[in-house]
């Protein structure tokens, strides 16, 4: 049998097994770049369509008023920079200047207030025995399904009886009570995805909760904690409705309602000093996320994840 097998293995031709490995890797390779060209093509094109909007908005800043509706392209004729100017300037006898310095009264105690609590929240439901957790954490999750508009009118009552109308309290001291569920919800399934070695090591060291919480869990829930704060960040800046309904000096609004007042349906809109101020607007949030994309992905791509 060893023999018979020994001349069946003679009589087969390996010269061109080579040559055919070599042609089926060539095709497997051509294969494999026309792929990563059609879906690099396919997404440049994706990415054209959601970019131009913005690459528009940067080069209308730079027309003329007359120009924004006569051209569709994003480059202006000449570049025209009186819209920064007047723009900052406005109509009123406020600048650009305080709308900003307003903006960042409300976004920066509200981003510090909202890691804080949503964290030491989140830290409650994920690590510690509490009666009736279940039911806690199914409330909160009902939560996310309540619309903001319903609690509009009872938030507004309330807050005035407290007598903080026409304040930043009603925009700012909320967040100290992790009233943002999904936030709660984001750090707790991040948290909950955390090896318990390091926590159970630390408790046998003697670290009480506290000190668990702030040597060993907030160095491991530095992701989450930056998506929440990017998040919140991005989404005070663009909040118009709430700074609508409870200020009511000019002196105080942000940069969203000043916006709004620079279109004044009884006169000639100057669309180019709006776009120029709208480009301003969006430079802290672009710069916060491009600063925070690193931690940001990883924040996202975890949660939901068990080790």
């Amino acid at each position: 049998m060893k023999t018979e097998i020994k001349q069946k293995k003679s009589n087969v031709d390996l010269s061109n097994l080579p040559e055919n490995d070599l042609i089926l890797r060539k095709r497997r390779i051509r294969r494999n770049k026309i792929n990563a060209a059609l879906r690099y093509t396919i997404l440049a094109i994706v990415g054209l369509f959601m970019l131009y909007p913005l690459v528009w908005l940067i080069g209308a800043s730079f027309k003329t008023n007359a120009e924004i509706f006569t051209s569709i392209g994003f480059l202006p004729s000449s570049f025209d920079f009186s819209g920064y100017v007047r723009g900052w300037n406005t109509s009123t006898q406020y600048t650009f200047t305080t709308y900003f310095a307003n903006t960042f009264k409300i976004v920066i105690p509200k981003v510090i207030l909202t890691v804080i609590s949503t964290t030491l929240t989140a830290y409650g439901f994920a690590r510690f025995k509490i009666p009736g957790k279940k039911y806690l954490f199914s409330i909160l999750i009902a939560t996310l399904l309540l619309p903001n508009v319903v609690l509009r009118i009872p938030q507004y009552l309330m807050f005035r009886e407290f007598g903080w109308l026409n304040s930043y309290k009603p925009l700012v001291v909320p967040a100290a009570f992790a009233v943002d569920a999904f936030f709660v919800f984001m750090m707790i399934q991040f948290m909950r995805g955390l090896p318990k070695d390091l926590e159970e090591a630390a408790v046998i060291d003697g670290c009480n909760s506290f000190q668990v919480l702030v040597y060993i869990l907030i160095p491991m829930l530095k992701p989450a904690m930056i998506s929440v704060a990017l998040f919140q960040f991005m989404w005070t800046m663009n909040d118009f409705l709430g700074p609508l309904i409870y200020l009511s000096s000019v002196e105080k609004y942000p940069v969203s309602i000043a916006l709004k007042m620079s279109m004044d349906a009884s006169a000639l809109v100057n669309w180019n000093q709006i776009i120029a101020m709208s480009v301003i607007a969006l430079i802290p949030s672009l710069v916060v996320f491009f600063l925070a994309q690193k931690h940001f992905v990883d924040g996202i791509t975890t949660t939901g994840m068990k080790g």
